[in-house]
């Protein structure tokens, strides 16, 4: 083999040499290429799901602000017409506590048929008094305006009650020291008052009957709310 021969072997070699590593090269820079796309699709899809993720996040806490929202409103509204319907049963209750003092309002000096009518509730309501006291001698309470209709019924309603609790007629010791306060009065609106009636104890102060018209319009209106609410408004509220 001559110079010319391993010369253009040689010159082969290189080629051959060269068309590998350039192939292998190709190959390392499209999978090289592949790999980066790849690893980019990843970044690309882990940043849009953070993105998806904050957004629900943020999303789900405007719908929670929502409600609560929603749900401040309407207690604030219920809040609103529970006090508008107590201040239509106190404005009731109010125009019936003034209703009570046409009941117990009386002349001193004409003895008219209104006092009548009150003298004998008055005689009522002690002798309610002594059904419930059930004692032999009792202490008796009423306003001073009211002390002489109290003191004309009293051995009639002593009477009426032993009579029904078939006992010997009590005896009713009526207190002129201390009185139960007077109707409400326009200059002292806010003062303590008594529409009427009477308050008995036990001698002994332990047990008590406030039989006072106030005190019963408390307990009427306390027993007849629920049936109030339900014909006023339409519903009952607990």
């Amino acid at each position: 083999m001559n110079d010319a021969d391993v010369s253009r072997q040689i010159q082969q070699m290189v080629r051959f040499i060269r068309q590998e590593a350039e192939e292998k090269a190709n190959e390392i820079s499209v999978s090289a290429e592949e790999e980066f796309n790849i690893e980019k699709l990843q970044l690309v899809e882990a940043e849009k799901k953070k993105i998806r993720q904050e957004y629900e996040r943020k999303e789900r806490q405007v719908e929670i602000r929502k409600k609560i929202e929603y749900s401040m409103q309407l207690n604030a509204s219920r809040i609103k017409v529970l006090q508008a319907q107590d201040d239509v049963i106190s404005s009731m209750k109010e125009a019936a506590s003034k209703e009570l003092l046409s009941v117990s309002h009386h002349h001193h000096l004409t003895v008219t048929h209104h006092d009548h009518v009150y003298r004998n509730l008055l005689k009522d309501l002690i002798v309610q008094c002594l059904l419930r006291l059930k004692e032999p001698s009792v202490l008796l309470r009423c306003r001073k305006d009211d002390l002489h209709l109290v003191e004309h019924v009293l051995d009639s309603a002593a009477q009426e009650y032993a009579d029904k609790a078939n006992v010997e007629p009590p005896e009713i010791i009526v207190d002129n020291q201390v009185y139960l306060p007077p109707g409400p009065s326009h200059h002292n609106a806010h003062d303590i008052y008594c529409s009427g009636g009477v308050v008995l104890a036990s001698r002994d102060g332990k047990i008590v009957c406030e039989n006072t018209l106030d005190a019963r319009l408390d307990v009427v209106f306390r027993k007849k709310l629920p049936e109030i609410r339900k014909q006023l408004f339409g519903q009952v509220f607990a």
